[in-house]
C-alpha cells in the first residue's frame, strides 16, 4: 500500500441496498482507498453481510437519516486518512469516477470536490424533472447569497479531512449534501467540480426520489439548511447561534 493510498477512505451509506451493494464494492478501483466503510443504517435485506463479504468494513447506525450514517462512517475513518470521498450505494453514480474525484482534489490543491451529474452524462430517467429543479434552485440560492456557484447536490463527493473539521457538518438527514456545500462557500473554501456519469438505479428504490412526497419533503429539507447555513452564526467554541432578523 502507497503512502497517498493509505491516506484515503471511502464512505458509502446504504440502507437496504443488497442487490447493489456487492457489484458496486467490486467496481470501487482497486489501491484507490486504504479504507472502504459501508455505513448499513437500518437494512433488514442483508446489505451489512453482503459487504462484508466483499471485503468493506461495516458500521452500523440504527439512527435512520443519511447524515447520520455518513457521521457515523467518519468517526471510524482512521486518524491518518487525509482524504474522504463518498458514494450512494445504488449503483447510480459510477465507481470508476471516484479515482478522477480524489486525483482533482489532490492536484488542484482543493478543499471539496463535487461530481456533477448536470456538467456530466447522465442517463435518461435518473434525474427526475424535481430533482433537477431542486439541484438549480438550491445552487442558485447557494451562489445569489455567498457568490459560490455550483450546478449539483450530487451525492459523489470528495474532500479533505482538514476542510471536514473546518465544516463541522451536524445534518442527521437529507440536508447533509447541501450542508457540506453551503458552508464551504461561506467559509470560503476551495471548491470545484467535475462532470461524472449518472444512470438509474439497478437494484432498490430510491429513498427521496422514489415517491413524490419523499421528493417534496427533502426538497424543503435542503432548503431549510441553506436558510439555517446562512442565518446561524458559528463561536469559536463551536456553539452555533441563530441570527434572527
Amino acid at each position: 500500500m502507497s503512502a497517498t493510498t493509505a491516506r484515503h477512505a471511502l464512505i458509502i451509506p446504504a440502507l437496504n441496498e443488497a442487490g447493489s451493494i456487492g457489484p458496486l464494492l467490486d467496481q470501487v478501483p482497486r489501491g484507490l482507498f486504504a479504507e472502504i466503510i459501508v455505513v448499513d443504517n437500518g437494512s433488514q435485506d442483508g446489505t451489512a453481510e453482503v459487504a462484508s463479504a466483499a471485503g468493506a468494513t461495516i458500521v452500523l447506525e440504527p439512527r435512520r437519516g443519511y447524515g447520520s450514517a455518513c457521521l457515523a462512517g467518519l468517526a471510524r475513518v482512521s486518524p491518518e486518512s487525509k482524504v474522504v470521498a463518498f458514494i450512494d450505494a445504488d449503483l447510480s453514480d459510477d465507481p470508476r469516477d471516484l479515482a478522477p474525484l480524489v486525483d482533482s482534489l489532490e492536484q488542484g490543491g482543493y478543499d471539496l470536490v463535487i461530481g456533477s451529474r448536470v456538467l456530466g452524462r447522465a442517463e435518461p430517467g435518473s434525474l427526475t424533472p424535481l430533482q433537477r429543479f431542486g439541484n438549480w434552485l438550491s445552487t442558485r440560492l447557494i451562489a445569489w447569497i455567498w457568490g459560490v456557484r455550483f450546478t449539483d447536490l450530487g451525492p459523489l463527493r470528495a474532500l479533505t479531512t482538514q476542510a471536514l473539521r473546518r465544516l463541522d457538518l451536524r445534518d442527521p438527514d437529507f440536508g447533509w449534501n447541501v450542508e457540506m456545500q453551503a458552508k464551504a462557500a461561506r467559509l470560503g473554501l476551495k471548491v470545484t467540480e467535475i462532470p461524472v456519469s449518472y444512470r438509474r438505479r439497478r437494484a432498490g428504490r430510491s429513498k427521496i426520489s422514489g415517491s413524490l412526497a419523499g421528493s417534496l419533503a427533502a426538497g424543503a429539507k435542503i432548503l431549510l439548511t441553506i436558510y439555517r447555513c446562512w442565518r446561524i452564526r458559528l463561536h469559536a467554541d463551536g456553539v452555533e447561534e441563530f441570527i434572527h432578523f
